[in-house]
């Protein structure tokens, strides 16, 4: 099992967790509980969520380098703190005030797509990783800061997950939490050029040579810290602007990957997405979102089928009690939407890549609250779920307009979960050019 985790994170389930509520596991000196039902799942994530608060000492440790004490990995009074520091700036209340620059990148990507030479396959994996790069970097940063940072951050993030480790066996030997771990020297250099990239910028911001251009740093400098009344110090924007790129970069980016390899194998449901976005005058925008309403369920299909971070690990702080099981303390308490999404006794065909689902009367209108969780749940839910989701939607209504997307034949598409869940290495297709 564990050598299977090494090389993902999915490659070990059995078929019988497609069915189960609740899981049951020692590994070494660990006990591992799976909840796997919408019921365990609000029981653990949300009814006891401080118990259950804490991220597992494998999801801390592999992302320390890279984040610090981000909100992605923090608890406790920290993480109180800059949640109410950085939730306002992504809220769902100012998504008409975030996207234009979502609109801007994907308009520009379009025309670019537009003078390729179609007989030469793009890696699409790598095109999200760059427009997603693109868009997040101007968000958080204003529309000055351009794409040479962007790149950098993309191979740098790409490299960080080929070379960090996937087990933590210091902790599943029962080991204390404060006993170091080694991570490969390939992880730690490209950790180290993410956060020299981001020092930049936050200082380029800050000193105002930015001007006073709207942007999510920005709006940060302003947020006052409530435990100390003053803003927070350089490093916390460091680590927290670290955050926002990684959960707003990598994410959408795998996501639109996973969107564009299910329309290559489905030209009925491409059609219907094609049709959406040759209604609209232009690039989409935020006040498109209502006309773009089959695309947003392909974008909810794509997330139930390949959830972005396809398990949810937490370290129990105090023992409790799951589906009338005890729970004690230091157990790993653990939602996997990899799992839930594709239960059988939850989700009518639930391999099978259905948008419709997703549209008002659909199948999932009827499903319990917590049947899908791709952007996680309880007080710890990503504080940027709306942005992204609208980033999916206008980016792909943008780009389907101008072209069909072809899988090179011969190309094998598997899952590989490590940090995130990611279509392999490289997605290679043809973009063939359409004539609105």
């Amino acid at each position: 099992m564990l050598r299977s985790l090494r090389r993902s994170f999915l490659d070990f389930w059995p078929q019988s967790c497609f069915e189960r509520e609740i899981l049951r596991r020692r590994v070494l000196m660990r006990d591992i509980i799976i909840c796997n039902s919408p019921a365990t799942v609000q029981e653990a994530f949300v009814d006891q969520a401080p118990a259950f608060e804490r991220k597992s000492p494998q999801m801390r440790h592999a992302l320390r380098p890279l984040l610090g004490d981000g909100l992605f990995i923090s608890d406790g009074a920290l993480w109180k703190e800059r949640r109410r520091v950085v939730a306002p700036v992504t809220h769902v209340s100012r998504l008409a005030a975030l996207t234009p620059p979502i609109t801007e990148a994907a308009a520009e990507r379009a025309e670019a797509w537009a003078r390729r030479d179609p007989a030469e396959p793009v890696d699409m994996l790598a095109e999200m990783g760059h427009l997603t790069a693109e868009i997040i970097c101007r968000t958080i940063f204003g529309r000055q800061l351009g794409g040479g940072a962007a790149a950098t951050v993309v191979s740098a993030f790409a490299e960080y997950q080929r070379a960090v480790g996937q087990t933590d066996l210091i902790s599943l030997l029962g080991l204390p939490d404060w006993m170091p771990r080694w991570q490969p020297r390939r992880a730690r250099r490209a950790g180290q050029r993410i956060q020299a990239v981001l020092d930049g910028l936050i200082g380029h911001v800050l000193s105002g040579r930015a001007g006073d251009e709207a942007s999510l740093i920005r709006s940060m400098a302003e947020g006052i810290n409530p435990a100390t009344g003053r803003p927070m110090e350089r490093e916390a924007f460091r680590n927290e602007a670290a955050v926002l790129f990684m959960a707003g970069h990598e994410t959408t980016a795998n996501t639109l990957a996973w969107a564009w390899y299910l329309l290559s194998q489905s030209p009925s449901v491409l059609a219907r997405v094609q049709a959406e976005a040759d209604a609209l005058p232009g690039p989409a925008r935020y006040a498109d979102m209502e006309r773009l309403r089959y695309t947003r369920a392909v974008v909810e299909e794509t997330l139930r089928l390949y959830p972005p971070v396809p398990l949810l690990a937490r370290e129990a702080v105090a023992a409790g009690e799951i589906g009338g099981q005890p729970v004690r303390k230091g157990s790993l308490v653990i939602a996997v939407p990899w799992l839930l999404h594709r239960h059988r006794k939850l989700w009518h065909e639930p391999d099978a890549f259905r948008p419709e689902r997703f549209l008002p009367g659909g199948e999932a209108a009827s499903k319990p609250r917590y049947t899908w969780i791709p952007f996680a749940i309880g007080p710890r839910v990503c504080t940027g779920a709306a942005f992204g989701l609208t980033e999916a939607v206008l980016c792909l209504a943008t780009l389907a307009r101008g072209v069909t997307p072809r899988l090179v034949p011969g190309t094998v598409v598997y899952p590989v979960c490590r940090l995130t869940l990611r279509p392999g290495e490289t997605l290679p297709m043809h973009l063939l050019p359409r004539h609105v």
